[in-house]
């Protein structure tokens, strides 16, 4: 069913790991021609490396998402690599975790600006491109922190996310004429190098309150944001898709026990 996304041309923003890096990974799989977007020039090169070996059509550039003239030639560089940009996962995204008594003001801006603002540059700049694509497709990466789920240390982050969530919606309506969908996928607790960071205790702990008891994989994002992009999702837009295995359901640790 998916196969409609073979040939096409993607961007992902935040690819050389984590996330990113794993939705990059399933498109190009997939026979999409795949640009590897990071802010560093050397990690973008060796995920494009490691996913070309594996049989894809990958290429990399170094490019920051807060600056607007970086995405404009991110757009420039994929147009001429890959014949064109028909879908955009904008993907990049960071978390520092501040308490908000110690939440500083340029911790808030850096947040912000990184996950937002950076969202609407890749967004912007890529738009004349994707209205040329017979079916143009953007495809956010939200999260269940802020717009479903809080979690101490991350107020700034939470959001952005939800933030992301409103622009989308109001997007949708300005994008459909011109046949762009736009629609986000909401990790839950997905095992990453970020994740590995913060121990193996902590991965035990946040598995137990998921149903299907395990954190999802990167693989399980980029499947969603697959969907998303492909043909037989160009009727939803405006939409979000909750990938957290069952996560955000039960309304307390006892409902899993008695499940």
């Amino acid at each position: 069913m998916l196969n409609s996304c073979e040939g096409k041309s993607v961007v992902v923003t935040g690819a050389s790991k984590g996330i990113g890096k794993g939705i990059a990974a399933v498109f190009a799989r997939h026979g999409a021609k795949v640009l590897v977007v990071a802010r560093n020039l050397e990690q973008a090169d060796a995920c494009a490396s490691e996913l070309r070996a594996g049989g894809g059509q990958v290429s990399a550039f170094g490019g920051d998402v807060t600056k607007r003239s970086d995405m404009d030639e991110m757009t420039r560089v994929a147009v001429e690599r890959n014949g064109g940009i028909d879908i955009l996962c904008a993907n990049a995204g960071i978390f520092p975790q501040s308490k908000l008594e110690d939440m500083s003001g340029a911790d808030w801006d850096t947040v912000l600006s990184t996950n937002v603002k950076g969202m609407h540059f890749s967004i912007q700049a890529t738009l004349p491109a994707l209205k040329r694509s017979r079916c143009g497709r953007i495809v956010l990466t939200s999260s269940i922190t802020g717009p479903v789920t809080g979690f101490p240390g991350w107020a700034h982050y939470g959001a952005s996310k939800a933030a992301q969530l409103g622009f989308m919606r109001t997007a949708c309506i300005e994008l459909a004429k011109y046949g762009i969908t736009i629609n986000a996928v909401l990790p839950g607790n997905i095992k990453t190098e970020g994740l590995a960071d913060l121990g193996a205790d902590y991965e035990r702990t946040m598995a137990a309150s998921i149903p299907l008891k395990r954190l999802g994989t990167v693989d399980d994002i980029g499947y969603a944001a697959m969907f998303l992009a492909s043909d037989q999702a160009g009727y939803i837009t405006g939409q979000t898709l909750i990938v957290d295995g069952g996560q955000t359901l039960p309304e307390s640790l006892e409902a899993l026990n008695q499940a």
